[in-house]
């Protein structure tokens, strides 16, 4: 009896935990798009899908080579942005607002090249 009462009380629980989160408007596409850079970056070189990018500098342009330190900061600035457009789109699908939210993942996507 002792052990049918505690999973009695734990399904209860669960239950209760499940129904107070909402999924908001775009959590599926948020999901989908992390599983899809987390699948990219794993699989792929430095420089490949799920590796967010930024843009070219004009150093680059002018055909000087990055040094190691460039490379970083670049790189560095690249992750930054890209997660700062994912944490966005968490906040506006929270929020329930599916415009700003779509928004912020066509930027990740971008970012990630995945678009």
């Amino acid at each position: 009896m002792g052990q049918f009462r505690i999973s009695v009380l734990t399904a209860v629980a669960f239950l209760a935990s499940a129904s107070g989160t909402q999924a908001g408007p775009c959590t599926g596409q948020i999901a989908a798009t992390e599983h899809q850079i987390n699948q990219s970056a794993s699989g792929s070189p430095p420089a490949g899908p799920g590796t967010p990018t930024a843009d070219q500098t004009i150093g680059a342009q002018l055909h000087h080579q990055p040094t190691p330190g460039t490379v970083e900061s670049a790189e560095h600035r690249a992750n930054a942005q890209g997660e700062a457009a994912l944490e966005r789109a968490r906040k506006a699908d929270a929020s329930g607002d599916a415009d700003a939210c779509t928004e912020a993942l066509r930027e990740a996507r971008h970012l990630y090249g995945l678009d």
